[in-house]
């Protein structure tokens, strides 16, 4: 099998037609279908299926598909390992991670590391949990820095924990109730709520604090995931909201925001580092894991 002809079958299929791959590679049709037919020739089955609308993969051309996109990325990842190998301050790593931590201890550890090594080049992908699995399982990502959610189903998948977050009231400072002592979640029951989804993890803590307290969910004033959008609404005094506390740590760092006193359901979620068990880790992204392991360490021992 040569490293061309698979090339070849991943451009067709991508394509979806061998007419518009042989465009795609600056080549002819007939070279495109000679590279399937030895392809074909060598493993003994058929690798797709032809049809009006073009091709599409067999079961065993998609087997042959993943083992491709393994081979290739292996390949990138051994280009990037030489490039580290020839400066070790350089070198390219692709963290998925969700909206919030993003945006907090994701960009503090990126700040970090630019700082310490500013020719090294990040690629940041945010998503669920369940895209961001799949993102890694199919080295789009090389680690994730996320809330664990319990075991993963994935055996492939290796958590590490990194650091516990719990979740608080949080307000402005300019917020009337950023001066109040001894909060009820009652009293907030009518104010002006910053949340995301209701059935996001914070949701749900939300859901459990005001059902124990005798009230319905609050009604939102805004519904958003943006992490930046909740804190900008925040320092305008008349919001409020519930944040991961870690939050306070990273993401409202020089922000007018404060923690009210008010009692949430002490429900605590572990964060980590997500990778994949015995796939080789470049010298950079281990750089970065040693990095967000160092970051975490004050967060940890104060938990």
């Amino acid at each position: 099998m040569k490293l061309q002809d698979l090339h070849v079958l991943m451009a067709v299929v991508q394509a979806g037609s061998m007419g518009k791959a042989a465009l795609m590679l600056n080549t002819t049709q007939p070279n495109i279908s000679r590279s399937i037919a030895e392809l074909e020739l060598a493993f003994g089955v058929r690798l797709l299926d032809r049809h009006r609308r073009g091709v599409e993969p067999t079961e065993c051309g998609r087997a042959l598909l993943d083992c491709g996109a393994a081979v290739f990325d292996e390949l990138r990842r051994g280009v990037k390992s030489i490039e580290f190998l020839a400066d070790p301050t350089a070198g390219e790593v692709r963290i998925g991670s969700t909206a919030f931590l993003a945006a907090s201890f994701v960009s503090a550890l990126v700040d970090r590391l630019s700082r310490r090594h500013p020719r090294i080049r990040f690629q940041l992908v945010t998503g669920y949990m369940e895209t961001l699995h799949r993102d890694l399982s199919e080295r789009k990502v090389d680690l994730l820095i996320m809330r664990s959610g319990g075991p993963i189903a994935d055996e492939r998948l290796h958590f590490e924990f990194l650091f516990e977050d719990c979740y608080v009231v949080a307000a402005g400072t300019k917020n009337p109730w950023a001066r109040r002592r001894n909060i009820q979640l009652s009293d907030l029951a009518e104010e002006r709520w910053v949340l995301p989804p209701r059935e996001s993890v914070i949701g749900s803590i939300i859901t459990q604090a005001f059902r124990a307290s005798g009230f319905n969910y609050p009604r939102a004033t805004v519904v958003t995931d943006s992490p930046h959008m909740r804190v900008s609404l925040l320092e305008t005094g008349r919001f409020i909201t519930v944040f991961p506390a870690s939050a306070l740590k990273f993401l409202a760092r020089g922000s007018a925001l404060k923690v009210l006193s008010v009692e949430l359901p002490a429900a605590r979620r572990p964060n980590g580092i997500v990778t994949v068990r015995d796939r080789a880790i470049s010298p950079v992204v281990q750089l970065v894991i040693d990095s967000a392991r160092e970051l975490a360490e004050p967060t940890a021992k104060r938990k």
